[in-house]
């Protein structure tokens, strides 16, 4: 008899993980993100490995399917969006029922998405014989805030499974192993730093920001929610309008809770002209939003908390100049690139705003480091699927590869 194929059981998190299947299947990429996704990165790990998949979501859409060597489906987390004690039992269930799914699975190796269930809720893992790999993606408690109450008892109970339980971790940013260090106070397994992927030709030919600068236009992509700092950049916006600077226009790309408020607020404002706010858009519309843009804002708050943030990157590889803070973790990857703003500082944003728009000589020098910093995000050797590969082959999932790396130093 052959040897039995790998089983891995992957919790990937709340996206549309069957929708991205279809796309893989027809072999092209989800339309519906800029970058790489995730779960179509992990399909192709899956088919270079020979690996059977159970993959689940979070996602709140129904469906299941079964196609060959990989079982999907979709099933959200109870109490996801309830607080208090009601959204810890839905996180340790959660935990719970993925663990019995993947021993019902026979999974050889478990990778979780974090976010997906409290992770020592995946303790027994290790006496089901299944070993554990948790991919982390967003920082584990808000910059600037120490984590209180529950969440600081959690993360006590966490020590021993990044101690003890993983066979190694994957980190999003310098800013998550950072916390990761704080929790298992040094002793986590090896971490290994991956970064968002994207294809040359999403970028290629986008064409340098217009030279015709009036108007300035200031793009925003991303959740429409009051913590990601979109009505910040409509009290900009009312300062610019008050000051006369009706040269400066806003474009926001998302969708979310807060939109249809904002919408009504900017109509308020009489800004409907130069504050335009477009909803959910796909990757061709994106494309045509940053070749019209001169500059990238993402003001995310301190009361996010904020993962790598991808748009960022997809600033400095349309070659878009970008403003931000340390709120996000892609900061510290293309600074030179970046405008940084102290947190939740408003009239800081706009400052940078009429920096970059009245500044050419400074707005040129931003705009090169763009060019300088991309390269990473097109290295397949830095993405997510040759970590993951990594990870399986250094744990002993999987032989060793001349692939093989070193888990990222940490930037402690």
């Amino acid at each position: 008899m052959g040897q039995q194929p790998l089983r891995i059981f992957y919790a990937a998190g709340p996206g549309d993980v069957l929708g991205t299947y279809g796309h893989w299947r027809a072999g092209r990429d989800d339309p519906s993100q800029v970058s790489m996704t995730y779960s179509g990165q992990f399909y192709d790990v899956c088919r270079e490995l020979g690996a059977e998949a159970y993959v689940i979501s979070s996602s709140s859409m129904p469906g299941k399917l079964l196609d060959g060597h990989f079982r999907i489906e979709h099933r959200p987390t109870p109490f996801q969006n309830r607080g208090g004690l009601l959204y810890h039992l839905g996180q340790v269930w959660s935990g719970l029922r993925l663990l019995w799914k993947a021993w019902w699975f026979r999974a050889d190796v478990m990778i979780i998405v974090c976010g997906t269930a409290h992770w020592f809720s995946f303790r027994l893992a290790r006496l089901l014989g299944i070993k554990v790999i948790p991919t982390m993606h967003c920082v584990i408690w808000r910059k600037g805030h120490r984590p209180s109450g529950m969440h600081r008892l959690v993360n006590k109970l966490n020590r021993k499974f990044f101690t003890k339980t993983t066979s190694g971790i994957m980190s999003a940013s310098h800013d998550i192993t950072a916390q990761l260090d704080q929790i298992a106070k040094g002793k986590q397994k090896p971490v290994y730093e991956f970064l968002p992927s994207y294809r040359r030709e999403q970028f290629a030919d986008l064409g340098e920001p217009s030279q015709a600068r009036k108007p300035f236009r200031v793009f925003y992509a991303g959740r429409i929610e009051r913590n990601k700092g979109v009505f910040d950049l409509l009290e900009i916006a009312r300062r610019f309008q008050a000051a006369g600077r009706t040269d400066i226009e806003f474009d926001l790309c998302g969708s979310g809770g807060a939109l249809a408020e904002l919408r009504s607020a900017v109509e308020a404002a009489a800004l409907t002209a130069q504050f335009r706010c477009h909803g959910h858009c796909n990757k061709p519309t994106m494309r045509e939003m940053y070749a019209r843009a001169h500059v990238v804002v993402v003001p995310t708050t301190s009361d996010f908390i904020e993962g790598f943030n991808q748009v960022v990157a997809e600033g400095v590889l349309s070659g878009r100049p970008v403003i931000t803070s340390d709120i996000c973790p892609a900061l510290d990857y293309v600074r030179d690139a970046v405008v940084e703003v102290k947190p939740d500082d408003v009239q800081g944003y706009g400052d940078a705003i009429l920096k970059l728009c009245d500044d050419l000589e400074f707005y040129r020098a931003k705009t090169a480091a763009c060019h300088a910093a991309q390269g990473q995000f097109y290295d397949p050797e830095r993405g997510w699927a040759t970590t993951l590969k990594t990870v399986l082959s250094a744990a002993g999932i999987v032989p060793t590869t001349s692939a093989e790396m070193n888990p990222i130093p940490q930037m402690l």
